[in-house]
């Protein structure tokens, strides 16, 4: 019996090892990209105004990447995360109405994780397109919870969504996506996962907990050279709520024994969005400059990559999907060839320095960077080895360099778009989802209608004074068939009792505004500081009947049959549900 025993207890001791050994083989991953955050907004890299014990570990138990590069903003850099190519080649030119949707032929790096046996999730901002083909869950993410606008126009429980469908956000923004993601890992501690965790700040609105506020508005003796305001402040606290919440993800890992078994790595999507500390590098975000592009990378895989390392070579955020392929044994199943490639080597301390380029445009700005120097349109090369600050233009120094680098930014300049691929209409209905969102942010107006705010992402119209205005969008019905329409409005008393009209290639519904909904704007109380961007307010659906859609393209309308009132309606959102037959 006690020969039995000890064979049962071999046996089972066994069976732990090979399975430990088996989840080695496939690692879990956890990319987490944060949004407006500097690579100075970290106290590693000497910020000694803040504190961010968490991030800070990462690098500490693994890798700091010193010369890591993104685009700089927001939509592209995603889009170069999630296919290892430039964004122009998947025509990601803008941040709103359209142009921040990744191609629908691009193959993501969800789609191979998920194609290699990992679960795959994606829980807050994606930024890459919001009807399918090109929402979240299109793209290989079988879970998704989030926002996909380029901001959001609320912190605090604010209308999201889960799998397509709108829901209620509970509590304050990162620590609802984070208790989502220690649900997730929870729930799938028993296999691969590929878990993308995209944070919506330090982007505006400047809304964080009192936790974080409270230190920054009493703080006084602030060390960096930059003038202190609360936008600066409130960033600042913002930034510390990430850590905290990276050191609960990192904590959980720990508490389920996944840490060994688990890659985590940690970005930005491009530089800070103010004035803040930035180890003296010239730009913020939108520049393509150094501050602009530059970002924190670092990387952690305990036993795996060695803690402390320091990767000196310069690398793009057009690297992440080859490296994390490389590190996790998953195949490239993409057929367009990649800009970026593994990092791997570098990672594990076997590579050498190669001569390499990588390049950054948003809109007429562009720019490339080698191991030593950064060279822009303009003519100007710098010395980023010995001139971080881009403050003495050393072109006619070298003019050899000069005129190669120029050489190169022209030539990737003109492959790169290539691919670029003009007048996306709007999908308005997909094969593959029952379920389309048509925000106001997609939506063009004719006549007198304005936009809450210049920036499109989380704003409504409003103003619809006369029944000549109207939103449409330019659309195309890739599934026919019948779709139940609402319309998310609010109107002021009095100005109930209108008839509005939703039509597509000559077919049309009607409905009529019974009640008035008038809420007030939201969200000042809640900011630390002032907004550019639009306040919000809850808006009501309005169940306009059932519209039979024609497979085409076309004008998507919605205008005014009758206006009883001095005003007709605020519009935020349209949606449209299949019907099942």
């Amino acid at each position: 019996m006690p020969c039995l025993r000890a064979n049962a207890f071999i046996i089972i001791s066994l069976c732990f090892v090979f399975s430990a050994y088996a989840k080695r083989e496939k690692p879990n991953v956890i990319v987490i990209l944060t949004d407006d955050q500097g690579w100075g907004d970290l106290s590693m890299n000497g910020n000694l105004d803040m504190a961010t014990p968490h991030i800070d570990s990462i690098a500490k138990n693994g890798a700091n990447f010193k010369y890591f590069y993104v685009q700089s903003v927001c939509s592209p850099t995603r889009a170069e995360f999630l296919t290892g190519r430039y964004h122009q080649r998947a025509s990601v030119y803008s941040t709103s109405e359209g142009g921040e949707r990744l191609d629908s032929d691009e193959i993501t790096i969800a789609d191979m994780f998920r194609a290699s046996g990992y679960k795959t999730a994606a829980f807050g901002k994606w930024h890459n397109g919001m009807q399918y083909p090109y929402h979240p869950n299109a793209r290989g993410f079988d879970e998704f919870y989030g926002f996909c606008s380029g901001h959001w126009g609320n912190y605090y429980s604010p209308m999201l969504e889960h799998n397509n469908r709108i829901v209620r956000g509970e509590g304050y923004i990162i620590d609802d996506f984070t208790n989502k993601a220690m649900d997730f890992i929870e729930d799938n501690q028993k296999k691969p996962f590929f878990l993308y965790l995209p944070y919506a700040t330090p982007h505006s609105p400047m809304q964080v907990p009192n936790r974080w506020w409270d230190k920054y508005e009493k703080k006084v003796d602030f060390k960096m050279p930059v003038k202190v305001n609360n936008h600066l402040k409130a960033a600042l606290a913002m930034c510390e709520n990430i850590d905290y919440n990276v050191g609960r993800l990192l904590k959980k890992l720990d508490d389920l024994n996944l840490s060994e078994d688990t890659i985590v790595l940690y970005m930005s999507d491009n530089g800070p969005n103010g004035d803040r500390w930035n180890g003296g590098m010239r730009g913020r975000k939108g520049s393509v400059y150094e501050g602009g592009l530059r970002s924190p990378l670092v990387i952690q895989w305990p036993g795996k990559i060695q803690p402390k390392r320091e990767v000196k070579q310069i690398s793009g955020v057009i690297d992440l999907m080859p490296t994390l392929a490389d590190l996790c044994g998953v195949k490239l199943i993409s057929e367009k060839a990649l800009d970026g490639r593994s990092m791997k080597a570098e990672l594990m301390g076997k590579g050498q320095m190669n001569e390499r380029y990588l390049y950054a445009s948003w809109g007429p700005r562009s720019s490339i960077r080698s191991q030593k120097y950064r060279y822009n349109k303009d003519g100007q090369l710098y010395d980023i080895e010995n001139d971080p600050g881009e403050k003495v233009d050393v072109s006619k120094k070298h003019p050899l360099i000069t005129q190669k680098m120029k050489n190169k930014l022209q030539e990737i300049k003109r492959d790169v778009v290539k691919e670029f691929k003009k007048n996306r209409p709007f999908v308005i209905t997909h094969p593959d989802s029952l379920f389309s969102q048509l925000p106001a942010r997609d939506a063009k107006a004719m006549g007198a209608l304005k936009r809450s705010s210049k920036h499109p992402n989380c704003s409504f119209w409003h103003n619809w004074k006369s029944m000549d205005d109207y939103v449409y969008w330019d659309a195309e019905v890739e599934a026919e068939g019948e779709y139940e329409a609402v319309v998310y409005y609010s109107c002021k008393k009095g100005d109930q009792g209108s008839v509005l009209e939703l039509s597509f290639a000559g077919e049309s519904i009607e409905a009529k505004v019974v009640d008035a909904h008038d809420p007030p704007l939201k969200g000042m109380n809640k900011d630390h500081d002032p907004r550019k961007g639009s306040y919000v307010k809850d808006f009501k659906p309005l169940n306009m009947g059932i519209i039979n859609l024609k497979k085409g393209k076309g004008l998507l309308k919605l205008k005014a049959l009758k206006k009883p009132g001095e005003g007709l309606i605020d519009f935020r959102l349209l949606t449209l549900q299949r019907i099942e037959k």
